[in-house]
């Protein structure tokens, strides 16, 4: 059976964190005319994450030249961007008092700079011999990659749609 709180019970039990005085100060410091930076980088290496291991699956697929050196490619712009979307977040992060109060900010935070380590570890792997290195530790490397991007991307769009971070408020 659930146990009923009264008012002030309840009150005692509040979230210290959504009491906190700048719990809901989360609109962005980083920003454009209003537009979060952050926001608009990270697209870019979020769709090259996946384009680089969809060209692995086509040289596995084909055994094209062509397809490593998109990869290739992909990858390192990928990882470039997102260094760059990774210290737009990292200042906001730091900057904005909504966002650095949350943890889930924080666990976005290291998932991201996981996926950095990983996007820079596939575009060196990649640079010596683009073609040797797609099979079989190249598609691994960008299945992860992927892998992640999308656990990273999903934690990130959480903040944005659920806690509205970034987001100037109603």
């Amino acid at each position: 059976m659930r146990q009923r709180y009264s008012w002030k019970q309840r009150r005692r039990l509040a979230d210290p964190i959504e009491e906190h005085a700048t719990f809901d100060d989360t609109e962005t410091n980083v920003a454009i005319a209003g537009h979060p930076l952050h926001a608009m980088m990270v697209a870019f290496p979020i769709a090259l994450a996946f384009l680089t291991f969809a060209a692995d699956g086509m040289y596995w697929f084909t055994a094209d030249a062509f397809w490593p050196r998109v990869a290739l490619w992909a990858s390192g712009t990928a990882f470039m961007i997102g260094m760059a979307a990774g210290v737009t977040g990292t200042i906001e992060l730091l900057m904005t008092p909504g966002i650095r109060i949350r943890s889930a900010s924080w666990t976005h935070f290291i998932l991201a700079v996981m996926l950095l380590s990983i996007l820079g570890l596939n575009w060196g792997f990649r640079l010596p011999d683009p073609e040797a290195a797609v099979l079989p530790f190249g598609a691994m490397i960008s299945a992860l990659g992927a892998m992640l991007t999308g656990i990273t991307g999903w934690h990130g769009g959480k903040l944005v749609f659920d806690y509205r971070i970034g987001t100037k408020p109603d």
